[in-house]
Parts: C-alpha cells; sequence; structure tokens
C-alpha cells in the first residue's frame, strides 16, 4: 500500500542515506594516523605498512558492517567480525609500542567495535561491547612494557582506559542510530498494516453486502422451487405461478447483485461519508467533512456515495496519505463532491479504470467526474471530483 515512490517511501529512503552516510562517515578517523604518519619525519617501514593497512581496513571492513547491519539481520558476531577486532586492536598494540604519542590510533578498535555491534542481536549487544573494550585496554596495558620510547607522566596506562571508552563510546553512539533507524521501520511496517487492515474491512463490509442479498434471493427461489416440484401434476396452474415467480425472484437477484458489484445500490451518503472517515482513520489518514449529505438530492445519493468509495479505495490502496477532505456542495442547479489528499503517487495520478466507470454512471445523469494532481507550491495533492445537475 506504501509506494517506493511515494512521499513516505522516499523520507525513508532519505533516512536510511542520512544513517549509513553519518555511521559511514565516522571510519574516516582511522585516517588519522595518516596524518599523523605524514607529519613524521622518521618513516619507518613496518610503521608505514601497519598505518596504511590499519587505515584502510577499518574503513572497508565498517562500512561493510554498516551495509550488513541496515539492511540483513543481525546474526554477529561472525569470524570475520572477530578477525577484524584482532587485527586493529593488534595495529593499536604496535603503535602503543612504537609511537609516542598513539592517541589517533585508540581510535581504530573502536570504530571497528562499533560495526560489530550493530550486527549483534539486542540482548548480546552489551556484553558484546564491554569485551571488546576490555580487549582494547588489555592490548595496551600488554603493549606498555614493551615501550621502545618515553611517553612521561604514565600515559600509557591513560590511552589504554581511552581505548576502552573509544569502543564504549562508539558503540553507544553507533547503537543510537540504528535504534532510530529500526523506530522508523517498525513505524512503516504498522502503517502498511494499518492499512492493510483498512481495506480488509471494507472487503468484508462488501461481502457482508453481497451475502446479505443473494442468502435472502437464494432461500425464496429454494423455497420457491420446492413448491413448483410439488405442485407439477397436481395443480399445472398454480406450478406455472410459482414457476413465473421463480423467474422473477431469480432476475431480481441478478439486478441487485449487479447493483452491489457495481455501487447501485441504494446507500446513506451520510453511512457512506461515516465508513470512509472509519476506513480512513484506521489507516491513519486524517480525514475531514465539509457539508452537509442530507442537502444531496435523493437521485444523486447512491451516485456520490460510489465515488466516496472509489475514492476511498483508491486513497487507501494507491496513496501514502495522511490527510483528506470530502467537499459537499448544492447550489441550485449542480451537485458538487470532491475527495482531496496528499501523499499522492504515480499510480493514483493517473485514473483507473474505477474512475472511468464513474464518469460512465455520472454521464448518464448529465454530470462528470474528473481526477486531477493540483499543485500548490512544492506541495501536491490528488482531487477526485465529480458533479451533476440538481432535477427538482
Amino acid at each position: 500500500m506504501s509506494d517506493a515512490n511515494s512521499e513516505f517511501g522516499t523520507g525513508l529512503r532519505r533516512l536510511h542515506k542520512y544513517t549509513w552516510w553519518s555511521l559511514v562517515l565516522l571510519s574516516y578517523l582511522a585516517l588519522i594516523p595518516w596524518l599523523q604518519l605524514a607529519a613524521d619525519t622518521e618513516r619507518r617501514v613496518p610503521l608505514v605498512v601497519v598505518t596504511i593497512g590499519a587505515g584502510l581496513l577499518t574503513i572497508v571492513q565498517r562500512t561493510r558492517f554498516v551495509n550488513d547491519g541496515l539492511r540483513h539481520g543481525r546474526r554477529g558476531p561472525t569470524v570475520e567480525h572477530g578477525v577484524t577486532f584482532v587485527l586493529t586492536v593488534a595495529a593499536w598494540g604496535y603503535a602503543t609500542v612504537v609511537q609516542p604519542n598513539p592517541t589517533a590510533w585508540a581510535f581504530l578498535p573502536g570504530l571497528t567495535a562499533g560495526g560489530v555491534v550493530l550486527n549483534t542481536p539486542k540482548g548480546r549487544r552489551r556484553p558484546t561491547a564491554f569485551v571488546m573494550a576490555v580487549v582494547a585496554a588489555g592490548a595496551g596495558l600488554v603493549a606498555i612494557p614493551l615501550r621502545d620510547v618515553e611517553p612521561g607522566g604514565g600515559f600509557p596506562w591513560f590511552m589504554a582506559v581511552l581505548a576502552a571508552g573509544f569502543v564504549l563510546c562508539f558503540a553507544a553512539l553507533d547503537l543510537t542510530q540504528i535504534w532510530f533507524w529500526d523506530m522508523v521501520v517498525q513505524i512503516d511496517k504498522s502503517r502498511e498494516l494499518a492499512e492493510e487492515l483498512a481495506v480488509a474491512r471494507e472487503r468484508l463490509r462488501f461481502a457482508a453486502d453481497l451475502h446479505d442479498i443473494q442468502g435472502h434471493h437464494l432461500q425464496a427461489i429454494m423455497l420457491k422451487g420446492e413448491l413448483t416440484e410439488r405442485l407439477i401434476g397436481r395443480d399445472d396452474d398454480a406450478a406455472r405461478a410459482q414457476a413465473a415467480e421463480l423467474t422473477e425472484l431469480a432476475r431480481t437477484a441478478m439486478t441487485d447483485t449487479r447493483r452491489v458489484v457495481h455501487g447501485y445500490r441504494g446507500t446513506d451518503l451520510r453511512r457512506e461519508l461515516a465508513n470512509a472517515v472509519e476506513l480512513l482513520g484506521a489507516a491513519g489518514i486524517d480525514t475531514e467533512v465539509r457539508g452537509d449529505a442530507r442537502h444531496v438530492p435523493p437521485p444523486l445519493q447512491e451516485l456520490f456515495g460510489a465515488l466516496i468509495r472509489e475514492g476511498t479505495t483508491n486513497i487507501l490502496r494507491h496513496s501514502d496519505a495522511t490527510r483528506c477532505a470530502v467537499v459537499l456542495r448544492v447550489d441550485s442547479t449542480t451537485a458538487h463532491i470532491r475527495l482531496v489528499n496528499d501523499g499522492i503517487t504515480p499510480r493514483q495520478a493517473t485514473p483507473g479504470s474505477g474512475i472511468a466507470g464513474l464518469r460512465e454512471r455520472f454521464a448518464t445523469l448529465g454530470g462528470d467526474v474528473r481526477g486531477r494532481v493540483i499543485e500548490d507550491g512544492g506541495d501536491a495533492t490528488f482531487e477526485l471530483g465529480g458533479h451533476a445537475p440538481v432535477r427538482r
């Protein structure tokens, strides 16, 4: 019921892109050690190799983890997650040994850990983050005795704590982003469910109407048929009379069924309006009715009711509306009705067979039906309008 090109669908895609970019761009903090290396006058080959490799590994793998966390089920941590995290921790430990100030390297385990937590089921996220924080801090502590440079002032101990803090910080930041995305996805699913329920209720209402008519006529036809069978050979004149009534009942049943299918069955326009408001409201669409249905002449009640049913169905099936207005206006010569909704889609903007059928029915009474898109600045609405002459 929600369309990929609808306003809500477009907003959802934009939010997905925003969430993706906000998570992926954090990975470029892994390039800070490259800047540190560029400023270093003494560039040892092992340090250059580790710096470039660790930065690329962090960026590539975090991007992959973000993609998996947003698009697929969260089944981690996997072996790939574990190996990637261990490699970034090893790079952090190596920098602690050879760099006087390895602060920039402390980002690497945290960035990777955030991506790992994104792919971890809810019940395991917190313990996974704490385990990775302990591992990152432990790597720093193990590297302290191996340092071949002087930090001054107990610096390595602080860095070990900082690495653990980065792991917890990035894990919390990434989970906040993914939590917000999950909430929006759940809202979208709830909206679709409400719209499907509204359509199902309309189908049930139609089925109930059809059952009432068909059940009544079929029961009468069955009784007339049984009576005709008993009269044959005993009272042929009465049997012929019953057979004639049987034929008339069948003809009436066919006519009433066609009226139900095509919307010609006698209806109360106020009831149709109430049903439309209820159905649209169940789908989360705020509906306003302007005008009094009692002012619409009786010959046009059925016709206007059919337009309301068609318009309501189109809104539910082919739009992503949040607001709808039903406007009734009757003057001395013409009765008018309009259904206006936002959240239009290309499918709704293209009139279908239902509107073509309405146009034919209005034409029999000298009226017309038109569906059109109305542009108002940056907003667009769809209007289904009909009018017919008033015969006093």
